[in-house]
């Protein structure tokens, strides 16, 4: 039969209570104590349960995770993965992790997630971007919080991120090194940092190979990087400029997009025109032809937020930072020489 507490504390001669203490070190206990409690444990072969710990701790042992509901989809992977990450994570620590998703039209009148309100987090991992509102509203509940591909107007906080101006200069000079110099941009939500941030690594890379950087090549319009945004923002490029041979989408996403229209319109992939993604979701490879593409480490990019969290929570007075998560390119069959 498994040892109890209970157990302990007759066999060290102490009460349930102390033995809570010692087990957590606590300043009130002497040495003394202490080394009976551990002495009982060991022969007893005892294990404090999680619930023990964390009723002398006053944790919950459990971390928040936090994103915007059109961020966790089937069809677009990526933050799942970031998920699983936190998850893999979490168990070597003896943490759980508990998922909420919130709307893009979050506003004052919503209600802050469920496991905030019932006091069920020690802290949040927030991924993705989510309402500058809502944000505000968690850094006044005195609850740390843990940013993964994001950062907020106001950067106080831990931060876990892709490295995107790399990301996006390596997926440029991808297509210079075929011969490509009529190279388009589609991007989705250019305010987001790390759509940004890949815009920024594409005119880094042409300004660098010396070609003149073409209004005409450039799609910035649509608000959010999804397939079909991918698709519209193709056919405007293809529209205003035949001379395109390359096209650089910001995700994945919109490169799937923009090679259905391509195909729709006649284009021969990467014969005529050369397609190069970024995230590499497990779609990429059921595509014909198979996606070229930036990898983004995504399970590592959760566990490297969970790692940070656990150094939050261990720490109290631990400095933001900010981890920069490096990528590589994969190239499939999408791209080809111009």
């Amino acid at each position: 039969m498994k040892s109890t507490i209970k157990d302990v504390a007759q066999k060290a001669g102490v009460s349930i209570a102390t033995v809570s203490l010692a087990i957590h070190d606590h300043k009130r206990i002497s040495p003394e104590t202490k080394r009976k409690v551990q002495k009982a444990i060991n022969e007893l072969n005892y294990s404090p349960s999680k619930s023990a710990r964390n009723l002398v701790s006053k944790k919950t042992g459990n971390i928040g995770f936090l994103l915007t509901d059109d961020h966790f989809l089937r069809t677009e992977p990526f933050y799942t993965r970031i998920f699983l990450g936190t998850e893999f994570e979490a168990r070597t620590g003896e943490y759980y992790v508990l998922l909420n998703t919130v709307g893009t039209d979050y506003d004052e009148c919503d209600k802050l997630p469920r496991f905030v309100l019932d006091k069920s987090v020690d802290g949040i991992i927030i991924a993705g971007k989510v309402p500058e509102l809502l944000i505000d509203k968690l850094s006044r509940i005195n609850l740390p919080l843990v940013f993964v591909d994001y950062i907020p107007s106001k950067n106080k906080y831990p931060l876990v991120l892709i490295d995107n101006i790399h990301g996006g200069s390596l997926a440029t000079e991808h297509l210079i090194e075929k011969g490509h110099k009529n190279i388009a941009f589609i991007g989705g939500d250019i305010n987001h940092p790390s759509i940004h941030d890949r815009f920024q690594g594409y005119k880094l890379s042409l300004e660098k190979a010396g070609i003149t950087i073409t209004d005409n090549l450039i799609s910035l319009e649509e608000p959010y990087p999804a397939r079909q945004n991918g698709y519209d923002a193709a056919r405007r490029l293809i529209d205003n400029n035949k001379d395109i041979t390359a096209i650089f989408a910001c995700n994945d996403a919109m490169a799937i997009g923009a090679m259905h229209f391509l195909k729709d319109s006649g284009y021969k992939i990467p014969q005529d025109i050369s397609v190069i993604g970024f995230d590499d979701v497990e779609a990429d490879l059921l595509l014909d032809p198979p996606l070229t593409t930036i990898r983004v480490p995504k399970v590592e990019l959760g566990a490297e937020a969970m790692r940070v969290m656990v150094d939050v929570l261990n720490n109290d007075n631990i400095a933001a930072k900010k981890i920069l998560v490096p990528v590589e390119l994969i190239e499939r069959k999408s791209t080809g020489t111009a």
